[in-house]
């Protein structure tokens, strides 16, 4: 987060700032379709350091459980699709905040349909969720707390 704070602060604001001042230098403002897209562009990205300016301010240190009998938030989990011929694991951390982050595993929320549908699970145990691209299935291979 803080490199993403550090990248936004610097090369970020320089960058808009060069593309509003090409916007302006297309004359009048007001029915500049460019300086517009720049404008939102700057307060998204304005947004999102206030936002990382906080969670690194006050951050919530979100811990495992060193010993779980159910799937849960801060928790490394490894499944197994069960709808395929030769499938491969795949671990995941599950997260609170999408920002957070474990080497080697991709995050997911608890609020995500694959996140909801693990919370509570345990070893062996099947589970399924709807998304966009159809249903799917997986069965927990093991989960644990992430390594610190």
């Amino acid at each position: 987060m803080k490199a993403e704070l550090d990248g936004l602060t610097a090369e970020g604001r320089a960058r808009i700032a060069q593309r509003l001042k090409v916007a302006r230098e297309h004359g009048d403002i007001r029915e500049n379709a460019e300086y517009d897209a720049a404008k939102n562009e700057q307060g998204l990205m304005e947004a999102r350091i206030r936002t990382l300016n906080a969670m690194l301010r006050d951050p919530e240190i979100v811990e495992a459980p060193p010993e779980a009998d159910a799937i849960g938030p801060g928790m490394l989990v490894t499944i197994r699709p069960t709808d395929e011929d030769e499938p491969d694991d795949e671990t995941y951390l599950l997260a609170s905040h999408a920002e957070e982050k474990a080497p080697g595993a991709r995050t997911i929320t608890v609020t995500s349909p694959l996140g909801r549908a693990l919370l509570g699970a345990a070893v062996d145990q099947e589970v399924v969720y709807q998304a966009p691209g159809g249903s799917f299935r997986y069965r927990v291979v093991g989960f644990g707390p992430r390594a610190g």
